[in-house]
């Protein structure tokens, strides 16, 4: 697809939740926006490859058109991709399998449920099936999903960690976030409003939660419960104001960066030629996947680290199975960054290669590369850097001592 051919789609500047398809229909790619007009356009700049990686300018290329769906607001956008992604599972969207440390909000089955937001590692370790009504997501960004739960919980109050009577008001409760479960103050039937309403809301059905909210307004009305209807009136206002400005700027300054970008760090240890292992670590949006990290145990006759550092990219790259880098992390300097770039090239893999230099206390003193990369991603680098210097020695260390 050619930038070109984005004036005949007449794509709104709207939030909304957008498609990019191939010749025969079938979904490459979903993404949300806060403008689907300035977010579609992104791709199409001619530094796509610097700012979101091979993956997404591999997409862009077969891509034959795109299509959208409009929504009231930048929440309700963040909700139906999240929705979307898990119904369509478009290939160019990271996987909830390839990350487990994307995020997922739960609801308990208990007579009072709580509303949860953790990491989906973490859930898969804590909760079975007959623990919770529904689990929403995966979500690739905490920071908004954060915000989201905000709007939402202000909206429609819920518990989370006070038990039920515990004869005190939570903290939450004392800002109105939680509507005193812990004291009785509200009752199961109430409680259970909010939690299909919350429910209505992940769905993407806000006009049913409308219509439910006006019925509840009239009938308190008719018992002169005027408290109460007027706290309802308040909440279908806020509903057709939601005020999402938070999500909006964590929305722009994301718009540029793959919040899925993924570095792989490789490092190789031994000690006087003997025991050499290499390793493999992985950072995905920020986090490390150590699910992912990987360890080989080289033959002897390897003897020196660029020899080594081959081989362990070679091992790497024949599993065609795991999800192949935006950007690959070496230890060492000009040297083993070519000998990265050479393996890369007899493979005919487009992946950007960059190299960490150390100093005399192992330190880091340099980063080798395209700049593109070494400043977008300096954190991401040196962090996989570590992990894979950590990584390598812990292997090493426990490969030795079982011959010592």
């Amino acid at each position: 697809m050619k930038r070109q051919e984005l004036s005949t789609l007449k794509i709104p500047d709207n939030p909304g939740v957008y498609f990019f398809r191939d010749k025969e229909g079938a979904i490459l790619y979903i993404g949300k926006a806060t403008s689907l007009k300035d977010r579609v356009r992104s791709y199409f700049n001619p530094d796509l490859m610097q700012t979101r990686g091979l993956r997404l300018v591999t997409m862009v290329t077969v891509a034959n058109t795109v299509t959208y769906q409009e929504t009231d607001s930048v929440l309700e956008a963040l909700l139906l991709e999240s929705k979307l992604i898990k119904k369509y599972s478009p290939m160019y969207n990271a996987k909830e399998k390839d990350n487990k440390s994307f995020t997922c909000v739960v609801i308990t089955k208990e007579k009072f449920a709580r509303v949860l937001t953790m990491r989906i590692r973490d859930f898969e370790k804590k909760f079975s099936k007959k623990d919770y009504q529904v689990v929403y997501g995966p979500f690739a960004s905490l920071s908004q999903l954060r915000i989201a739960m905000k709007i939402i919980r202000k909206l429609f109050p819920y518990r989370d960690t006070c038990e039920v009577n515990q004869g005190k008001l939570c903290f939450n409760a004392q800002i109105h976030l939680c509507p005193g479960v812990c004291v009785g103050n509200i009752t199961e039937t109430e409680y259970k409003k909010h939690i299909r309403n919350i429910r209505k809301l992940f769905d993407g059905k806000k006009n049913d939660i409308k219509k439910s909210l006006e019925k509840d307004m009239k009938e308190y009305a008719k018992k002169h419960l005027f408290e109460k209807a007027a706290n309802v009136r308040n909440i279908l206002f806020a509903l057709d104001h939601i005020k999402d400005i938070s999500l909006i700027k964590e929305d722009e300054i994301t718009s540029f960066k793959n919040v899925d970008f993924r570095v792989e760090a490789f490092d190789v240890a031994h000690i006087s030629g003997t025991s050499r292992v290499g390793v493999m670590v992985v950072v995905e949006g920020k986090e490390k996947a150590k699910n992912e990290y990987r360890k080989f145990k080289l033959e002897e006759k390897i003897n020196d680290d660029y020899e080594g550092l081959r081989q362990v990219l070679l091992r790497r790259f024949s599993h065609k199975e795991w999800r192949y880098p935006d950007l690959i992390v070496l230890d060492g300097g000009i040297a083993h960054k070519r000998v990265g770039e050479q393996v890369l090239a007899h493979l005919g893999l487009l992946i950007p290669c960059v190299s960490v230099v150390k100093d005399e206390r192992h330190k880091p003193k340099e980063i080798l590369g395209d700049k593109a990369y070494t400043e977008n991603y300096k954190k991401e680098i040196l962090l996989a850097n570590n992990e894979a210097h950590r990584f390598a020695i812990t292997y090493h260390k426990t490969l030795r001592g079982k011959f010592v």
